[in-house]
């Protein structure tokens, strides 16, 4: 397997994990970060920023990147989100992430690559990269698993709290969830931080 080699990894000789999230923006459902370490010499053919590719081909290569990959997987909860806010629980995520693709997998990453302008607070050394799924291989197989952990999440959750749609819009505020929000209230995993929310629960 093959793929393109990104500028950013060639500027790094050691190895490299890049890190990604899914769900800064929805309504309802966790964030999930994800951490990958590339073998280079097995890369799966089509790895991409994770918007661009449909549902499918993301389920695919996020298999075939956690049979190549070392990767980790990182949660901060709805519950998190709403007590220090979503840029901290994203920050929490991504070390989540980290911690356990070198706890769990093993991994022994020299440099970690971060989609977008700020890093979290940790013992790793690391650089932020603006737009990191269009320019790293590693992020954008972040990207990848991030997105497809979150959404197989969100359909578990549609069957556990059905009417808002999850299945479809993945939590995010689509007038049809917004609608569901205004005639059922909110669910056990809606952010009630976020301002639909919040302003209909003063109501």
């Amino acid at each position: 397997m093959t793929a393109p080699t990104f500028l950013i990894e060639d500027l790094h000789a050691a190895p490299i994990a890049g890190v990604d999230e899914a769900g800064r923006g929805p309504l309802a459902g966790p964030v999930v970060a994800a951490a990958v370490m590339l073998d280079r010499s097995c890369v799966p053919d089509g790895v991409n920023d994770s918007k661009k590719l449909t549902a499918g081909r993301r389920a695919l290569l996020c298999e075939a990147i956690r049979a190549t990959a070392l990767v980790g997987v990182g949660v901060a909860t709805v519950a998190e989100i709403d007590a220090i806010n979503i840029y901290q629980a994203t920050m929490l995520a991504m070390t989540r992430a980290v911690d356990a693709l070198v706890l769990a997998a093993g991994a022994n990453p020299q440099m970690v690559l971060v989609d977008g302008n700020a890093l979290p607070k940790w013992r790793y050394r690391a650089t932020a990269v603006v737009k990191g799924d269009a320019l790293s291989l590693s992020i954008a197989a972040a990207s990848i698993v991030a997105k497809h952990e979150r959404d197989r999440m969100m359909l578990d959750h549609d069957m556990e709290h059905p009417g808002y749609g999850w299945a479809g819009n993945k939590g995010y505020g689509t007038a049809a969830h917004l609608a569901a929000l205004r005639a059922l209230g909110p669910s056990p995993i809606h952010r009630r931080s976020f301002s639909p929310v919040r302003q209909l629960l003063l109501i």
